[in-house]
C-alpha cells in the first residue's frame, strides 16, 4: 500500500516536469531582460527597449555560432547529399504541419487548418513519413503557425523584441508561448530519449545548414546587422499574424529569418 501511494506522485511529477522546466526557463529569461531593460536610454527603439541586452545576447549567439554551429553545419552540407538534406528538411517540416494544424484550429482559421491537415496526412502516407513533400507538388501550400501567433490572433500584444540564448530573435509574447510550442513538438513524443535528442540535434544542424548563405546576404545588406535582423523579424511576424502563411516581399517563410543564399 505504501508503494502504491508514493508511486502516484512520482509519476505526476515526471509528467509535468518538461512543461514546468520550460516555464521556469522562460521566467528566468523574462526576469533577466526586465532587469536589463532598466538600462535602456530614452532614445531606444520603441519596439526594442531591451536593446542593450539584446545586442549583448546577439554577440554571444554569434560567438557560439562561429565556434560550433556553423562549422558543424558546413560539414553537414559538404558531406550529406542535397537529396538527403532535402528529405531531412521535409521530414521536420511535416512534423511542423501537425502543430500548425492545431494552432489554425485554435485561431478558428478553417481554410488554413484544412490545408495543414491535408499536408500532414498526404506527406505522412504518400511521402514516406514526410521525407517527400508530395503535398507541395499537389499545390497545397504550407501555413506555418505557432502558439505565439495564436496568442496574437486573440489580441495578445507582441511586447518588446527579445533575443534568446541560442534560439535568436523572438518577442516577449513568443517567448511566453515557447513552453506550449515545445509541448506541441512531435519530436517530444519519441522514445528512447537518446533518439529524441539525436533528432533535436539533427534539426538544429539542418536548420543552420539551410541558412549558411544568409550570413553573406546579411553582411552586404545593412550597415547594422542587428537592426536589420530585428526589423525583418518583426515585420515578417506581423505579416504572418495578420495573414497566415503570408510571405514578405522576398518570399521569406522562415519566421523572420533571412532567406538562404542560392547555391552557386
Amino acid at each position: 500500500m505504501t508503494t502504491s501511494m508514493t508511486a502516484g506522485p512520482a509519476r505526476n511529477k515526471g509528467a509535468y516536469g518538461p512543461a514546468t522546466a520550460g516555464l521556469r526557463w522562460c521566467a528566468l529569461v523574462l526576469g533577466a531582460v526586465l532587469l536589463a531593460g532598466c538600462a535602456s536610454g530614452p532614445g531606444a527603439n520603441p519596439n526594442d527597449p531591451l536593446e542593450p541586452y539584446n545586442r549583448s545576447m546577439t554577440r554571444f549567439n554569434d560567438d557560439v555560432d562561429t565556434a560550433l554551429l556553423k562549422p558543424v553545419a558546413t560539414a553537414y552540407k559538404e558531406v550529406v547529399p542535397s537529396t538527403v538534406r532535402t528529405g531531412v528538411n521535409n521530414f521536420f517540416g511535416n512534423l511542423g504541419d501537425a502543430w500548425s494544424f492545431v494552432n489554425s484550429v485554435l485561431q478558428l482559421r478553417a481554410e488554413e487548418a484544412l490545408s495543414s491537415l491535408v499536408r500532414f496526412n498526404v506527406n505522412t502516407v504518400f511521402g514516406l513519413g514526410g521525407v517527400f513533400d508530395v503535398a507541395s507538388e499537389m499545390g497545397v501550400e504550407r501555413n506555418r503557425q505557432d502558439f505565439g501567433l495564436t496568442l496574437g490572433r486573440w489580441g495578445v500584444p507582441t511586447g518588446p523584441y527579445l533575443v534568446l540564448p541560442l534560439l535568436g530573435p523572438s518577442t516577449v509574447r513568443d517567448t511566453a508561448a515557447l513552453p506550449v510550442d515545445m509541448q506541441g513538438n512531435l519530436v517530444r513524443q519519441v522514445d528512447p530519449v537518446s533518439t529524441r535528442n539525436s533528432l533535436y540535434a539533427l534539426r538544429a544542424v539542418d536548420t543552420r545548414a539551410s541558412l549558411l548563405g544568409a550570413g553573406a546576404v546579411l553582411e552586404g545588406a545593412a550597415l547594422d546587422k542587428y537592426s536589420f535582423t530585428r526589423d525583418v523579424y518583426l515585420r515578417v511576424r506581423a505579416q504572418r499574424s495578420e495573414r497566415p502563411g503570408a510571405h514578405d516581399a522576398n518570399g521569406d517563410d522562415m519566421g523572420g529569418v533571412l532567406p538562404p543564399e542560392p547555391d552557386r
